[in-house]
C-alpha cells in the first residue's frame, strides 16, 4: 500500500538527536498514526462479517414487516420489501465475493424513464439474469428495481417461480413488455434464450440469433432506448461439454447439460466456477425518432436489430482480449 508521508531528505552536515527512551517508543507511535491516517485494513473475513451483519438486520426488519403487513405488491407482483429484504441479499455475496463482478458504463441507464436493457445470455443456469439485476440495483444511483422478461418455463417452476413474480419479473411477451416501459420502468430481455444459456462452451461469446426482433418492436411501439448490454464471465461457470438430449425430453427441459463436474459430482459438481465478471451498458440506442409505425416495417426491425446485436458482440470480443485470465481477470 502506498504511504501518505512525504519521502524524508536529510540535510548534508547535520545530525539528528532522538534520546534513548523514547528512540523505539517514538517509531512505533509514528507507525500508529501513519495506520490511524491510512485508515482500517478491509479483509475478506471483514467483508464476510458485514454481509452477515447486514443479514441479520435485515431478517429482523423482514419478519416485522411481514408480520405487520407493511409491504405492497404492484400488478405484475413485484414485492419490493422482499427484494430488497431478501432476495437481492441472498445474491450480493455471489455478486460481491464469488464473482467480483465489476460493472462499467451504468450512467447510460436512465434515472427515471423506461428504457429496454438487452443482454447476451449464457451460462447452462440463468445466473447472469440475477447478476444483471443486482448490478442494477446496486450500482445506479436510484438503485431502479430491473424486470426482467423471461420465459414461460421459468415462472412453471415451482417455488422459483413465484420468486421472481415477487422479484419485478414477468413473462417475455409484447403485452407485459409494453405496459412495464410505458409506466417508466427499467426492463431486461435476453434475445438469444435457451439457445444463449444452452449453447456449448465451444461456441462461448459467439451470439446465438436474436429471434425474431420482438423486443425492437416493443421498443419501437413505446419509443424507450434500447441499451446494449455486454456480460463476460458467465460463459465459464459451467462449461457446456455436451447434452444429454433423451434425459431433457424425458425431464421437459430445453436442455441437460454435461459439464466437467457436473453431473458426475452430483451437488458439487452444480456449484458455479469462480469466473471473473464484467457487465457493461453501451450507449443508449435511441427509437423516438422512428415512430410506433415502424414496428411494422421489416427493414427497420432488422436495422434495429442488426444494430444491438452487432454492438454487444463486438463489445464481448474487446472485452476478452483485455481480460487476462477467465478466472481473475
Amino acid at each position: 500500500m502506498r504511504s501518505n508521508r512525504s519521502p524524508r531528505f536529510c540535510a548534508p552536515h547535520s545530525t539528528i538527536a532522538v534520546p534513548k527512551n523514547e528512540s523505539n517508543g517514538g517509531s512505533h507511535h509514528a507507525y500508529r498514526e501513519t495506520r490511524r491516517r491510512r485508515g482500517p485494513r478491509v479483509t475478506l473475513g471483514d467483508l464476510v462479517a458485514g454481509h452477515i451483519t447486514a443479514g441479520v438486520r435485515g431478517t429482523v426488519d423482514f419478519a416485522r414487516r411481514r408480520l405487520t403487513g407493511d409491504y405492497r405488491l404492484d400488478e405484475f407482483g413485484l414485492d419490493e420489501h422482499l427484494l430488497e429484504s431478501l432476495i437481492l441479499p441472498a445474491l450480493r455475496p455471489l455478486s460481491q465475493l464469488w464473482f467480483r463482478v465489476q460493472v462499467s458504463g451504468i450512467e447510460n441507464l436512465p434515472e427515471f424513464d423506461g428504457a429496454l436493457i438487452v443482454a447476451n445470455h449464457a451460462g447452462v443456469l440463468p445466473l447472469d439474469a440475477l447478476m444483471l439485476q443486482v448490478a442494477v440495483h446496486d450500482r445506479h444511483p436510484k438503485q431502479r428495481a430491473l424486470r426482467l422478461l423471461a420465459a414461460d418455463l421459468v415462472f412453471e417452476l415451482p417455488i422459483l417461480g413465484e420468486l421472481a413474480r415477487k422479484a419485478g419479473h414477468t413473462l417475455a411477451c409484447p403485452t407485459d413488455a409494453e405496459r412495464l416501459l410505458r409506466t417508466g420502468e427499467l426492463a431486461g430481455v435476453f434475445p438469444e434464450g435457451f439457445k444463449g444459456v444452452g449453447k456449448p462452451y465451444s461456441e462461448r461469446y459467439k451470439l446465438q440469433r436474436f429471434g425474431r426482433g420482438g423486443f425492437a418492436s416493443v421498443a419501437l411501439r413505446t419509443g424507450v432506448p434500447l441499451i446494449p448490454c455486454s456480460i463476460v464471465g458467465s460463459e465459464e461457470i459451467y462449461p457446456k461439454l455436451a447434452d444429454l438430449t433423451p434425459l431433457a425430453r424425458l425431464l421437459g427441459l430445453p436442455y441437460f447439460p454435461v459439464t466437467p463436474l457436473f453431473p458426475h459430482l452430483g451437488v458439487l459438481g452444480a456449484i458455479p466456477l469462480p469466473s471473473k465478471w464484467h457487465i457493461e451498458f453501451g450507449e443508449p440506442i435511441p427509437t423516438g425518432a422512428y415512430g410506433p409505425e415502424a414496428a411494422d416495417d421489416p427493414m427497420t426491425m432488422f436495422e434495429i436489430t442488426d444494430q444491438v446485436r452487432e454492438t454487444i458482440q463486438h463489445t464481448l470480443y474487446r472485452r476478452l482480449i483485455e481480460r487476462r485470465n477467465p478466472f481473475t481477470g
